[in-house]
């Protein structure tokens, strides 16, 4: 058998990361029941919402986050891959602007195909993110698998009065991101032995960086809604952020963020299949002013992230006192805005130049 170092974690995977995800269209069938469930005032977010997780009320003012996510393997490197598979699930737990408290393991592992020290590996990326996140890895559960698959279940405690959800945006609220865009190009860049060395590094800091602002943006009362941004894309968050909302949203395209040699990798075509799974269920619900880039804009907006940065709305007079958190917590690059909600139109999202 080969030694773990020469053994490519992607080649084992069909797909990669969130984009793993199925696709938006079909998700909504999946999810449609026409079955009676009783209401439950305690649980504060659930199926109703397309949120980042559960919610629920404990009684004393505070209230329990719980969420889970897993994937195939993203990059070649065991290590690499646990630690963000593992900062991607305890995303969600920020996203809602709580605390994480403890996780534990999914793992599928095709054990007669990869040796069982490259699945440790894993944990111990798993553990070292859970480490800096402050929360244990308390346990798991595993199954051989036909694919390699990892991830978590995390819970995490919020107040319920900093608890943000990614429905109550209100028009005229500005609209931040605080990560760039582009991991879901550069990870298909890898699959396919042409990214450049440089830009590995720069994808696995992205997607290792934790999104530990979530919290602090939680106790904002200026900051509306919030949500992070996965493997539907920036154009799928947000068009669900708006939706559920009943608002629209207009795009700044020339201030989007964009992770080093992304556009370089664009111009060779290449682009993850998940990207035309995301705009076949988005498209008609978006519109471009003249001068956008358009083949461009199709192969970035819809572009699936994982661990990607937060998607935040926040009340135009609370602005300055976001920009000023942003800085304190290294993210000095992610003040400028990058559009706005709006009234709700026919269509959903404006892209202006």
């Amino acid at each position: 058998m080969e030694k773990d170092s020469e053994i490519k974690l992607t080649q084992f995977s069909r797909g990669a990361g969130c984009g793993c995800k199925i696709a938006p269209s079909v998700l909504e069938e999946i999810l449609n029941t026409k079955i009676l469930i009783p209401g439950n005032k305690k649980l504060l977010v659930g199926n109703s919402s397309k949120d980042d997780a559960a919610v629920y009320d404990l009684g004393n003012s505070t209230a329990l986050i719980s969420t889970t996510d897993f994937f195939m393997p993203i990059v070649d490197d065991a290590f690499d891959f646990g630690r963000i598979a593992s900062a991607n699930a305890i995303s969600d737990v920020y996203a809602m602007g709580g605390r994480p408290l403890m996780a534990v393991a999914i793992l599928g592992w095709p054990v007669e195909k990869l040796p069982a020290s490259l699945a440790q590996k894993i944990l111990d990326g798993s553990r070292a993110i859970c480490e800096e996140a402050g929360i244990p890895l308390a346990g798991g559960h595993s199954i051989d698998s036909a694919e390699p698959i990892f991830g978590l279940a995390v819970s995490g405690l919020v107040d319920i009065k900093n608890l943000k959800q990614n429905d109550t945006a209100k028009p005229g609220d500005i609209i931040f991101i605080t990560k760039p865009l582009g991991v879901g190009v550069l990870s298909t860049a890898q699959k396919r032995g042409l990214i450049k060395e440089q830009d590995v590094s720069v994808m696995i800091k992205q997607m290792t960086q934790l999104n530990k602002i979530g919290e602090a943006l939680g106790k904002l009362d200026g900051v509306t809604a919030m949500t992070d941004v996965t493997g539907f894309g920036l154009l799928g968050h947000l068009i669900e952020m708006a939706e559920g909302s009943n608002c629209s949203a207009e795009i700044d395209y020339s201030k989007l963020p964009v992770a080093d040699g992304v556009k370089e990798y664009l111009n060779q075509r290449i682009v993850p299949d998940a990207t035309f799974r995301n705009w076949n269920s988005y498209s008609t619900k978006t519109a471009f002013e003249k001068g956008v880039n358009v083949m461009e804009a199709f192969n970035l907006l819809p572009d699936p992230q994982t661990n990607g940065g937060l998607l935040i709305a926040v009340d135009e007079e609370s602005v300055e006192e976001v920009k000023l958190l942003l800085k304190e917590n290294e993210l000095a690059n992610f003040t400028e805005p990058i559009g706005r909600f709006i009234s709700a139109r026919e269509k959903i999202i404006t892209v202006k130049s």
